[in-house]
């Protein structure tokens, strides 16, 4: 990271910049070139280990993309507001993110996929939701299991973060 004063490498600041979202940009390689998708998600941090949950369609794009090549990147952010200055190109917006690398891997077990989804749901609602099977079997569900990843934060002079 070239700017070290941004870097944020606290595992529980790192969870408290997560927390503040609800989207992630997933990034991965289509036959050699990027692509790129939003998507909502739920997490998990054991010590410094950081687990993301997805869930979609069984099928399409992404999916048969992530089953050819399961190497990605994901973004994180949360932007403020924009700190003025008299300069405008010294200008800019206050942020938290977080960044990171990993690979996809797909949740098979019906009882780790009811897990994922609880956890998207909590992280998404704040509230606590039952799968059962059928719940389950209906989508597909992947994680990104890293131990490779960074937050970053800018704030701006006027206090904002």
């Amino acid at each position: 990271m070239r700017r070290k004063d941004r870097e944020v490498s606290d595992i529980n600041e790192i969870e408290n910049i997560i927390e503040k979202c609800k989207v992630c940009h997933l990034a991965m390689v289509d036959k050699g070139l990027p692509y790129v998708v939003p998507l909502n998600f739920g997490y998990d941090i054991e010590g410094n280990t950081l687990t993301l949950y997805f869930h979609s369609a069984k099928a399409g794009r992404k999916i048969d993309i992530l089953r050819e090549n399961n190497s990605v990147c994901f973004e994180i952010c949360r932007e403020d507001v924009l700190g003025y200055v008299e300069v405008p190109c010294n200008s800019g917006f206050s942020f938290e993110s977080v960044m990171g690398f990993g690979n996809v891997e797909f949740v098979e077990d019906v009882n780790e996929k009811c897990k994922s989804l609880t956890l998207l749901m909590q992280h998404q609602s704040n509230q606590d939701f039952v799968f059962e099977e059928k719940h389950a079997n209906a989508v597909c569900v992947f994680k990104v299991v890293t131990t490779d990843f960074v937050g970053k934060r800018k704030t701006n002079t006027n206090g904002h973060s």
